[in-house]
């Protein structure tokens, strides 16, 4: 791998820059990302999402107005602030008081610590210090991930790309198990969200961090019924 040093951070080549986001991203990093459907299980249970093109609209308010465009922006602010280790903590907090329930708290928290776990064993990079003896519960997932990349030099654009990519490919691969679907379906519907994401990355990077929050508020109700639903398969 060639790299280019500049100041404290580092350069990397595209191939090694993609080469980390298909692993740090991908379903089999372990983070337990396929443990989490942000509240889908509820309104599938209660009949609100019960096929494809219910399932698009949810999943289209979730990307623009609720966790989606919350998280790219925090992301984007985590990947600039990288370096500053009293305002990545302060980001870090600001995103876990912005889970609207203990379950979305979780989601966040968890993946957060488990990106943390992961990451510094097999990509340490001194960026991730800025968590040192940050107590588990305030590891938000976006905050820790958009650190990483910039820590490894990784650009902007393409860090926050593949981070929301994950986002939606995890909701969809849930809808599909959840109503259920067949993959042809699922896929067909990442397929069709390209445009949208797209749209969301270049907006969030250069959002205000007042922007982060959201009004999806029936995401954020669904989250917080989950909690009590009585049979369920995921955490969240």
């Amino acid at each position: 791998m060639v790299t280019m040093t500049v100041t404290a951070m580092t350069i990397t080549t595209d191939h090694a820059a993609l080469y980390r986001l298909l692993s740090w991203l991908s379903p089999a990093y372990p983070v337990g990302a396929y443990t989490y459907s942000h509240g889908l299980e509820w309104v599938v249970e209660n009949g609100a999402v019960r096929d494809v093109r219910a399932l698009q609209a949810w999943l289209d308010g979730v990307l623009r107005f609720g966790g989606g465009r919350s998280d790219a922006i925090l992301f984007a602010h985590a990947w600039r602030a990288a370096g500053d280790d009293a305002a990545v903590i302060e980001l870090s907090d600001f995103a876990m008081a912005l889970n609207p329930s203990a379950e979305r708290r979780l989601e966040a928290s968890a993946q957060g610590r488990a990106f943390l776990t992961a990451t510094r064993h097999a990509w340490p990079v001194p960026a991730l210090t800025a968590f040192d003896g940050l107590a588990p519960e305030r590891l938000a997932y976006p905050v820790v991930v958009g650190v990483a990349a910039a820590g490894h030099g990784i650009p902007l654009p393409a860090a926050l790309g593949a981070y929301l990519h994950a986002f939606l490919a995890n909701l969809v691969s849930a809808g599909v198990r959840l109503i259920p679907l067949g993959q042809s379906a699922g896929l067909a519907l990442v397929a069709g969200f390209e445009a949208t994401l797209a749209a969301l990355a270049d907006e969030a990077a250069e959002a205000p961090l007042a922007g982060a929050g959201g009004c999806a508020l029936a995401a954020d109700l669904a989250s917080i019924h989950h909690e009590t639903q009585y049979s369920r398969l995921f955490r969240s």
